[in-house]
């Protein structure tokens, strides 16, 4: 073999130029012809590299700092001076086995041994043959391993295809060499001098800036015309890259087309990126499915992920869609997908929770228990839908929070209060600047578990628009038969909210559309007595009022008289929420005092009760006497809860006109037309002359003029009413009544029983007048709620006046 020619060049490496790097020999073709004639040894010494690729022919400097790296090379230079050079799969790894390093490598001659003052040694090699191990026969105190040649396909003598690729290659390599301002022009001699067609391409195999992996691709490839057009490519790619960096330092327009700028300006900022300590995307991406790959999810859902994760891939970064699909990406990993959380079945247990934190609210504490025992025999029981409606403040919501501790789940919470898109409950379509998932989706992923508690506040308020109807959006949400495939239009595919369970609540179902009230199971959650809000006081709003402002029950005492005082004058509702008001400013009262550090009673007392909270504003609730004609006690229902109102008539000279005020509505208006035209039928029956109609007029009044009233329920009172007037009789003493009339003197059944017996006694009422058919209702009411009150039951207005009024006259009775 004739002597090599050396150069001391700058390195080919078209980026992070380090002229010390490598020394680039101009080979003949005899000496390639030498070389492909030397025969491989068996055995052969293996050196794994770290962060190189020794190709056939090139010289490269290597720096050794191992020890078993060091023992090798000096074991061999005192030999043939022949070793085997492989790399190394992953350069962190200090200590190599076998597994990790990369098969096929390169036969090399040591030409030089340099030691260094660091105590490493450095050695300049040339490669010579690819080789491929066939077994590594021992590991200490280096590698060594048996061999077989990796014989080169070369293409046919005058192949025009193959001469094409290498003048590109030439061509290419000049002109790197021409526009890299890194590159001393005298590289250009080598390219030129190169006669080797095999050995040009494994020049500049080596020297272009790839990774390690990309070049040990390139070795590995036996067939040289095919090696020779993957450099071309590789070439090409460094060639735009070098005039693009070039056009954007001379701000020159260029003919690169625009996804390649910012292919090459996303490279650079991915590095910026990695110095500044920053995660790069495919180290995002990488991260999300290794995050994936933990999910216990369907087949279906896992499909449609990898669908997803792959087109991500595929994105620019840096365009918009880009963090769209990431957004959805993640929002489709955070999602508790087949997570459930293990339900308590210590039935015992969740009573006393629920008997806790609630007072009364028995039909629901039932319901809740049994599910619970259902769930513990048959373990995939679907979950039941609630809707609790009833008055404000009797604990609906709050009850939500006690459930989920009493089952072991998690509880969220979502108001409906205004709600009018339809997108807040499906979610916007991925196409849409700013989409998100609908709010069901949203408090799933918050919740972090597929079966929580999950309370649907204010269900009745949800409204209508031009963007939708969410009412009618939540038709699947609450359907059994629908929601295990629940359809988000952001998430693009079914989630299963069967093993939620959904507890809705309400003020009315009135408002409710028909179809979702079919869906969901009612119950009636009403108002509390004096007593019970007495106990609620107690036991739950003072000492919690108490904390919150900084003190304890040794610096505040309410008794049960003061408690009652409050309940009675200061509130008139039939939830609590007024009542905690009333006792926030009680305490708020004490805390002042203490902080000022003046004395006030621990021990609160009626009259405290009165500066505190000025004088009762609600004794009007209480029952008026039966001193005059025509004034009678009926029964409403309000949105929240019972109350008494009282109906009041008046005569005065004129011609028979009957006149309504109280701002009544058309329902209650018509009621006070037949009760009059039916008494005018039956004069004779209630000792009336029928005279009287033409001599007189009559007004009928319902006080509190600024509150709107209506219903069929204060038929029979203003019946009575009447009555009582034209006979000037009195009306029994502590009785309230309500039903709806017909002309034929019927009396047909009304609603809201339990909140107007409510309303009856607080009011201190003692009897009261229902139709007959309400009597079932009565049935259904606790016993406690019933103390003290008196129950007729009637089916016609006969016995309503027979009951009502008495046989005495009122005082100052008009002779009529």
């Amino acid at each position: 073999m004739s002597k090599p020619k050396f150069i001391n060049i700058d390195s080919l490496s078209f980026q992070n130029f380090d002229e010390n790097s490598e020394l680039i020999p101009l080979m003949t073709t005899e000496d390639e012809k030498e070389i492909n004639n030397e025969a491989l040894p068996e055995t052969l010494p293996i050196l794994p590299l770290r962060n190189t690729v020794l190709f056939p022919g090139v010289v490269i400097p290597i720096t050794a700092g191992r020890d078993k790296s060091i023992k090798l090379i000096d074991d061999a230079n005192r030999g043939r001076k022949i070793i085997g050079v492989v790399s190394q799969k992953d350069e962190l790894i200090e200590d190599p086995t076998a597994n990790d390093i990369h098969l096929t490598g390169t036969m090399a001659q040591i030409l030089k041994v340099l030691k260094m003052p660091d105590g490493n040694t450095t050695i300049i090699i040339q490669g010579k043959k690819r080789f491929q191990i066939a077994e590594i026969i021992t590991e200490e105190p280096y590698m060594n391993a048996t061999i077989r040649e990796m014989p080169e396909s070369k293409p046919i003598p005058d192949n025009k295809e193959f001469d094409a690729i290498i003048d590109s290659i030439k061509d290419l390599a000049l002109k790197i060499i021409r526009e890299s301002p890194n590159i001393p022009s005298e590289a250009s001699f080598a390219i030129k001098n190169i006669e080797s067609n095999s050995f040009l391409v494994n020049f500049v195999s080596s020297n272009m800036n790839l990774v390690v992996k990309e070049k040990q691709k390139l070795l590995e490839i036996n067939d040289l015309e095919e090696r020779a057009m993957d450099t071309l490519k590789h070439m090409t790619v460094e060639v735009q890259k070098l005039e693009l960096r070039n056009d954007i330092q001379s701000k020159v327009q260029s003919d690169i087309n625009q996804q390649q700028r910012e292919y090459f300006l996303h490279q650079q900022m991915k590095t910026i990126q990695q110095e500044l300590g920053g995660s790069s995307s495919e180290e995002d991406i990488a991260e999300m499915v290794k995050v994936g790959e933990t999910k216990k999810w369907s087949k279906k859902v896992a499909k449609h992920f990898q669908k997803e994760i792959n087109k991500l891939q595929r994105m620019n970064p840096q365009v918009a869609e880009y963090s769209i699909q990431r957004n959805y990406l993640e929002l489709f990993l955070e999602l508790p997908w087949q997570s459930y959380s293990d339900d308590q079945f210590d039935l015992k247990r969740a009573k006393r929770i629920l008997d806790r934190d609630h007072h009364g609210l028995d039909d629901v504490k039932r319901r809740i228990i049994e599910y619970l025992a259902v769930l513990k025999l048959r373990q995939d029981m679907k979950s039941p839908i609630l809707c609790l409606y009833g008055p404000p403040g009797v604990g609906k919501t709050s009850l939500g929070k006690s459930v989920a501790e009493a089952l072991g789940r998690e509880y969220v919470r979502m108001s409906l209060g205004g709600l009018r898109d339809e997108a807040e409950i499906r979610g916007h379509r991925k196409t849409y600047i700013g989409a998100m998932p609908g709010r069901i989706i949203q408090n799933i992923k918050k919740a972090g578990t597929s079966n929580p508690v999950f309370v649907l506040d204010e269900i009745d308020k949800l409204s209508a628009s031009h963007q939708g109807d969410p009412s009618s959006a939540m038709l699947e949400v609450l359907d059994p038969e629908q929601n295990s495939e629940f359809y988000d239009n952001f998430l693009e595919m079914g989630y299963d909210l069967s093993k939620v369970m959904f507890i809705a609540t309400a003020n009315s179902l009135s408002n409710i559309q028909p179809a979702l009230l079919d869906r969901m199971e009612v119950i009636n959650v009403t108002g509390y007595t004096i007593e019970e809000k007495m106990e609620i006081a107690r036991k739950h709003l003072l000492p919690k009022q108490l904390k919150e402002h900084g003190l304890t029950s040794d610096h505040l005492k309410i008794g049960k008289r003061q408690l009652e005082k409050i309940v009675e004058g200061y509130t008139r509702e039939s939830g609590v929420r007024g009542l905690e008001k009333q006792i926030a400013k009680t305490v708020r009262y004490a805390a002042k005092n203490i902080a000022m550090e003046e004395s006030y009673n621990i021990k609160v007392s009626n009259e405290d009760i009165v500066d505190i909270l000025g004088s009762p504003k609600l004794e009007r609730d209480k029952y008026e006497n039966n001193n005059v004609a025509g004034v009678v006690t009926g029964l409403a229902w309000t949105r929240v809860g019972g109350d008494i109102l009282f109906i009041e008539s008046i005569l005065s000279k004129g011609k028979g006109t009957l006149t309504i005020t109280g701002n009544l509505g058309k329902v209650m208006k018509e009621s006070a037309t037949i009760a009059m035209e039916f008494i005018k039928a039956n004069a004779a029956n209630f000792a009336i002359h029928p005279s009287v109609f033409e001599k007189y007029n009559v007004h009928i009044h319902v006080p509190e003029g600024a509150t709107p009233k209506d219903g069929p329920s204060a038929g029979i009172t203003m019946l009575t009413s009447l009555v009582s007037l034209f006979t000037q009789r009195k009306v029994k003493k502590s009785l309230a009544m309500t039903g709806e009339i017909t002309l034929r003197g019927k009396v047909l059944p009304v609603g809201g029983i339990k909140e107007k017996i409510l309303a009856a006694k607080r009011a201190r009422i003692k009897e009261i007048i229902l139709c007959e058919d309400n009597r079932s209702d009565i049935k259904d009411i606790k016993e406690e709620y019933l103390k003290g009150l008196t129950f007729h039951y009637v089916k016609d207005m006969k016995e309503v006046i027979d009951i009502a009024l008495t046989h005495q006259k009122v005082t100052n009775a008009k002779k009529l």
